[in-house]
């Protein structure tokens, strides 16, 4: 019984996701071109959120330093973009800083294919030697969650100190071209939105693998009991770096993505309020389930931006008090509120039918 309950679930959830992509993929056709760049940020941070779910929803580890891994991929892409746009002459912030030679560890970036690999692998990397350290160690809860915050001022700084080859706090920014082609162009904003698109969809396809398999499974154990986990003979600290580096390598995918709609990158995005921005988008929607990261960035991303708009001055206030709300009164997010109303109607459902079913007419009582 329980098997063709969930077969019709699972179609209904295959057609929605079909549906959603479809949507999607054809918005070119049918959003103004600040739409299109607006919903093309929005899906860059979906990508960011859903590894955030895979640690924190999946897993039980909250990271407040996520916007390093997102800021990593973004200047790995900005990198390869400001030597293309400088062609054979020197960055302009460097010219102004007085080098007179392009730094050795810049020579690679010139590669757009190198500038994606780093973009990936540079995060993961990071996320994979901090966790070493923290998750064999034991270090979790709320000093993992101060070690993250901590790594995120010492990146900021680092980037904000070393003008010279970063740009400082004005970032890096300037360039108009990938591949030889106008970033500008109706044809490369088209094709630079289907690409985020696509890759979100993978993203989502590669994390609901994960967490439907086996590996996923442990995460969940856990997330639920780490030492239980222990006691069956996992290695915890394994599985909790290998989720942190997936997560971190999809921010720094995002982080590149979102560079190229954007066309700048500084150490502010970097910080500590982008970062929990990144939590609150998980939060929102609702944490454990993937598609809630999703629904949660698109829908905090539109917000930000219209409140942004409409209240410069109390903005702010506004999303903390609704991160508040939903802490509060819905710790499952949007997801879990309709998952709480499809489950109460469902019960309703079958206590209709179990009633109908059981009714036996005495005289004018029902028994």
């Amino acid at each position: 019984m329980l098997s063709s309950i969930r077969k019709p679930r699972s179609l209904w959830l295959l057609i929605g996701y079909v549906a959603a992509s479809g949507l999607l993929l054809s918005a070119p056709l049918y959003l103004s071109d600040f739409r299109l760049n607006l919903l093309a940020k929005c899906l860059a941070f979906a990508i960011v959120a859903l590894g955030l779910d895979l640690l924190w929803g999946y897993t039980g580890i909250l990271s407040l330093g996520h916007g390093v891994f997102f800021g990593l991929g973004a200047y790995a892409m900005a990198m390869h973009l400001k030597l293309e746009a400088s062609g054979s002459r020197l960055p302009d912030f460097m010219d102004w800083m007085g080098l007179t030679k392009l730094p050795w560890f810049w020579e690679p970036f010139k590669s757009f294919a190198f500038a994606a690999l780093m973009g990936i692998v540079i995060p993961a990397a990071l996320a994979l030697l901090l966790g070493y350290f923290t998750f064999r160690n034991r270090i979790r809860g709320v000093y993992f969650t101060i070690l993250t915050q901590a790594l995120v001022i010492i990146t900021v700084t680092l980037f904000v100190g070393q003008q010279a080859y970063t740009g400082g706090t004005n970032g890096l920014t300037g360039y108009t071209k990938l591949m030889g082609y106008s970033l500008k162009s109706d044809t490369a904003k088209t094709m630079v939105y289907l690409a985020t698109v696509v890759a979100l969809i993978i993203a989502f396809i590669v994390c609901r693998y994960l967490v439907k398999s086996r590996f996923g499974k442990v995460l969940r154990a856990i997330r639920d009991g780490e030492n239980r986990t222990r006691f069956l003979g996992y290695d915890p600290a394994k599985y909790q770096m290998a989720a942190f580096a997936v997560s971190a390598g999809l921010a720094g995918l995002a982080g590149m993505l979102f560079v190229l709609h954007v066309g700048i990158i500084s150490p502010t995005m970097m910080a500590i309020v982008p970062s929990i921005e990144l939590v609150l988008l998980v939060a929102i929607g609702g944490r454990g389930t993937l598609i809630g990261a999703v629904i949660g960035a698109i829908i905090m991303t539109q917000a930000k931006s219209e409140l942004s708009a409409s209240y410069p001055d109390f903005w702010l206030f506004l999303l903390g008090a609704l991160f508040i709300v939903v802490t509060v009164f819905l710790p499952g997010g949007l997801v879990g509120l309709i998952r709480q109303a499809s489950s109460l109607l469902t019960r309703r459902r079958k206590a209709d039918d179990i009633q109908l079913h059981t009714v036996v007419p005495e005289g004018n009582r029902v028994v």
